[in-house]
């Protein structure tokens, strides 16, 4: 007897029960879909794992997320300084720093040139300060900032002469570095051979070797602190509130020893700039995207690539963009000399006299490389560090804003009568701020300065642009997340 299962067949399937085309062709589709959708989600996955974790992607797709994101694809550790409490000598150098009592004027400090809240910088556009016993006296260039200084080397020329009792002779180095050509300065690459140029040293001039020498300059400067003699300062610190803390620092007999009193004053000075954290801060957004803790805009990375590019801006060749080895924070600056020919600063009162220049490591405000005339117009390459909180750049303050420093770095070549005045005869006056016979000094071979006249600039507006909009990712008080 038959089942009624077994005499019909379900209408669906073709007799011997085989699935027919239809269903084949379904299940494939099925199969198809689910597969795609599964290669979907897990490339979803993926990227969303690249995004948020670049570092631990490939190279090559770590590159692709730092152009759609800003991330740093190669993060690392910053070694900073170590953030600790000030030293009594360090709080005794604060007030010193502070304090207006030791000024001919009794209303200047170190502090009035350079302000906590402008980057140890002047709070003024003015190109120079004033100063003097009468506050009316014009300096010569503009004050540099104080950040940053905590690694800045001795002055010297030629590579680093290493621990030695034996005196450095710069006449003879100097002499020694005439008959070398100057390496060339290219971004992202060591030099080819050791650079024989003046390098380290305080002052736009570098005619102070460390931070103590530094800080009497300005007490016995007539045109800043303006004490005529040390006698002067010694009793000055001697009617100070704090001479107690000198007592019990350095002894109850230095009171006794001017000298002694004024040289350990300048030491408590330069170990407050070294410790005090706020002078060598590393809390820019470009510190914390190089940690991997913040992400760039496209125009900010942009203008990095650009800063980095050998053929375009190369201002990392001066301005050194990358950590060291040992993961200490970029300064942005190879701390090395440059005669760049900036235009002549009309402002500055000493300008009012044809016959004088300021020709920078040969004069006239150090006299021991005056003979050295391959140095005239050369200037210490400052760092870049909080550059876009300045109100004056370059060592006569000629220009305002970034946008005219772009433009004379990518114009002074190629078309310098957008750089500089003309003469009464409608001639282009190049490099008027530094006598003829050393024009031969100023840089002609690292770019963007090795275009002529007449050439395409290195870079465009929006170029500029961006280059400005990385640079001020290097102003300290950024609020990146876990900082």
């Amino acid at each position: 007897m038959n089942h009624p299962s077994d005499a019909v067949l379900p209408p669906h399937l073709p007799a011997g029960g085989e699935p027919g085309p239809v269903i084949t062709r379904r299940a494939w589709l099925r199969l198809l879909v689910w597969s795609a959708v599964g290669i979907v989600l897990a490339l979803a996955v993926v990227c969303a794992y690249a995004l948020v974790y670049p570092e631990r992607m490939p190279p090559a797709v770590g590159s692709i997320v730092e152009e759609i994101t800003g991330a740093n694809p190669n993060p690392v550790h910053l070694m900073r300084p170590q953030d600790a409490p000030l030293s009594a000598v360090a709080l005794l150098g604060k007030q010193i720093f502070y304090d207006q009592t030791l000024s001919a004027s009794g209303t200047q400090s170190c502090a009035s040139c350079h302000s906590a809240q402008h980057s140890y910088a002047p709070d003024n556009a003015f190109p120079v300060q004033l100063g003097g016993a009468h506050m009316n006296q014009a300096g010569y260039r503009p004050p540099p900032s104080l950040t940053y200084l905590y690694r800045q080397a001795p002055f010297s020329i030629g590579p680093d002469q290493g621990d030695t009792d034996v005196p450095v002779d710069m006449t003879q180095l100097a002499s020694q570095a005439a008959g070398v050509q100057r390496a060339q300065k290219t971004a992202l690459a060591a030099p080819a051979a050791p650079a024989m140029v003046p390098q380290g040293g305080l002052f736009w001039d570098g005619r102070a070797d460390t931070l103590q020498i530094q800080a009497i300059g300005p007490l016995m400067n007539p045109v800043e602190m303006a004490n005529a003699t040390q006698e002067d300062v010694a009793r000055k610190l001697l009617q100070t509130k704090y001479l107690d803390q000198f007592k019990q620092i350095f002894g109850a007999g230095i009171v006794n020893n001017p000298s002694l009193l004024i040289s350990e004053a300048m030491f408590a000075v330069g170990r407050y700039q070294t410790e005090d954290q706020s002078f060598h801060a590393f809390t820019s957004k470009y510190d914390y995207w190089l940690e991997g803790k913040a992400r760039l805009t496209h125009a900010e990375l942009h203008g990095l690539q650009l800063f980095n590019d050998k053929d375009k801006a190369n201002c990392a060749g001066c301005h050194l963009s990358q950590p060291s080895k040992d993961g200490l924070p970029p300064v942005f600056t190879d701390t090395q000399y440059e005669a760049l020919g900036v235009p002549r600063n009309p402002a500055i009162p000493a300008n009012k006299d044809p016959k004088f220049f300021d020709m920078g490591v040969c004069g006239p405000f150090r006299d021991d490389m005056k003979k050295e005339t391959q140095y005239c117009g050369m200037f210490l390459t400052p760092t870049l560090r909080n550059v876009a909180e300045r109100k004056v750049y370059f060592h006569n303050g000629v220009y305002h804003d970034l946008k005219q420093v772009m433009d004379f770095y990518n114009l002074r070549n190629t078309a310098p009568e957008k750089i500089y005045p003309r003469d009464a005869s409608g001639k282009v006056q190049k490099y008027n701020d530094l006598p003829a016979q050393y024009h031969a000094n100023v840089d002609v071979a690292d770019a963007p300065f090795d275009r002529k006249f007449g050439d395409q600039p290195a870079m465009t507006d929006q170029d500029i642009q961006d280059i400005i909009s990385f640079m001020k990712t290097l102003s300290d008080g950024y609020k990146a997340a876990g900082s």
